[in-house]
C-alpha cells in the first residue's frame, strides 16, 4: 500500500511539473486562438449586458425546447406501442442510455455528499 502511495505521489508531482512548465504557454495559445470572443474592456456594465443576453437567449429557446420535448415523447410513445417490432439493438441502446443516466445520478449524489459513499455530513 505504501509503495502505491509513493507511486501516486510521484505521478502527481510529474503532472504538477508538466502543468507548471507548459500551462502558461497553453493558456496564452488558447487566449490567442479565441481572442475574438473576448470583450474589451471588461467592465461591470459589459458583464451585466452579456449576462442579460445569455438569460434572454436561453428564455427565447424555451419554446423550441418545449416542442422538441413533445416530439421526443411522442416518438417514445410510438416505440412503446410498437414494441413488438423493436429490435434487440434498439433495446440495448435504450438500456445503455438508462444505465448512463443512473451513473450520472450516482456521480451527482456522491459529489453532493462531499465525495463520500456512506452518507451525508451532519
Amino acid at each position: 500500500m505504501a509503495s502505491k502511495l509513493i507511486q501516486v505521489q510521484s505521478k502527481a508531482c510529474e503532472a504538477s511539473k508538466f502543468v507548471a512548465k507548459h500551462g502558461t504557454s497553453y493558456y496564452r495559445q488558447l487566449l490567442e486562438k479565441n481572442k475574438h470572443f473576448i470583450q474589451e474592456p471588461a467592465t461591470v456594465d459589459k458583464c451585466q449586458e452579456l449576462s442579460k443576453q445569455l438569460l434572454y437567449t436561453r428564455l427565447a429557446s424555451i419554446p423550441k425546447r418545449y416542442e422538441t420535448f413533445w416530439k421526443e415523447l411522442d416518438y417514445a410513445k410510438n416505440l412503446w406501442k410498437n414494441r413488438s417490432d423493436l429490435k434487440v439493438e434498439d433495446a440495448g441502446i435504450a438500456a445503455l442510455f438508462g444505465l448512463e443516466c443512473f451513473a450520472w445520478y450516482c456521480a451527482g449524489e456522491i459529489t453532493g455528499r462531499g465525495f463520500t459513499f456512506t452518507g451525508y455530513y451532519p
